[in-house]
């Protein structure tokens, strides 16, 4: 029962997480005006606004202008959904469920915001930061790098303490990480290869995940990003030099898979 209302609260999330990925990056506010019409303008009516099911019975098209309505809405609803199922049925009502599924909903969001306008809106990235912070206070974040650390210098952290160290720490080095190699790379090249929303997006999945599950999430989002990005290159006849790859979906994605098996 309780995974059955994750779920549809899940299809909520993701009703509301399609605005912020349409509106946030055009710099719009989420609140004003009402749903509408991206092409027509015309208002939405609430029956025509519930997730998935008014996308499947008005055929994936606008009632008033009938040009179609990107299957991107339907996407983001059917996949947070189905994250919130997974978690709650994995950890049940718990804290700890929580966190996952307001981690993952933020990681979605940012996925389809960075395909789409390749921008990784602050509202997900800091506030998640912030957010992922928060939690580790409650949630005993799994890893003992600091520990470890601080146990050497004779200091042992113990209970919230330790998680919102560890939680800051790999926030911090993760995100200093990726931004020694994007300074490098512009030092060699004299172009920019990776955004500052990419070394937020990090921070706040290393606030969330901890360092372990973060930095390996780091390292399979860069190995699928640079060959799936090639692979699109080669076959589309793009220039590598000035394509713009989206490397923030790449680590959402893999953010999610170790989010799945952590």
């Amino acid at each position: 029962m309780n995974s059955f209302l994750a779920l549809l609260f899940g299809l909520l999330a993701g009703s509301f997480l399609n605005v912020c990925i349409h509106r946030w990056p055009r710099g719009r506010s989420v609140v004003r005006p009402r749903s509408h019409c991206v092409r027509c303008r015309k208002m939405i009516a609430w029956y025509d606004n519930i997730p998935l099911l008014s996308y499947l019975l008005l055929g994936g098209r606008c009632r008033y202008c009938k040009r179609r309505i990107s299957p991107r809405y339907p996407l983001v609803e059917a996949l947070t959904a189905g994250l919130f199922f997974y978690f709650v049925a994995t950890l049940g009502l718990t804290a700890a469920a929580l966190k996952m599924c307001v981690f993952s909903a933020m990681l979605v969001a940012l996925i389809f915001s960075d395909l789409e306008k390749r921008i990784l809106p602050d509202q997900f990235t800091l506030g998640g930061l912030v957010i992922g912070l928060i939690f580790a206070a409650f949630v005993p974040v799994p890893d003992n790098t600091v520990a470890m650390l601080l146990w050497l210098l004779g200091v042992e952290p113990a209970g919230r303490l330790q998680s919102l160290a560890e939680s800051a720490f790999a926030a911090v080095l993760l995100a200093g990480i990726l931004w020694a190699g994007g300074a490098i790379y512009f030092k060699l090249r004299h172009r920019a290869g990776l955004g500052l929303g990419d070394v937020k997006l990090v921070a706040m999945m290393g606030a969330f995940l901890g360092l372990h599950l973060a930095l390996e999430a780091l390292v399979v989002g860069a190995i699928a990003g640079s060959i799936i990005g090639m692979a699109y290159i080669l076959a589309t006849h793009q220039k590598a030099s000035t394509y713009e790859l989206p490397f923030g979906a790449f680590l959402g994605a893999a953010g999610l898979a170790m989010a799945l098996a952590g």
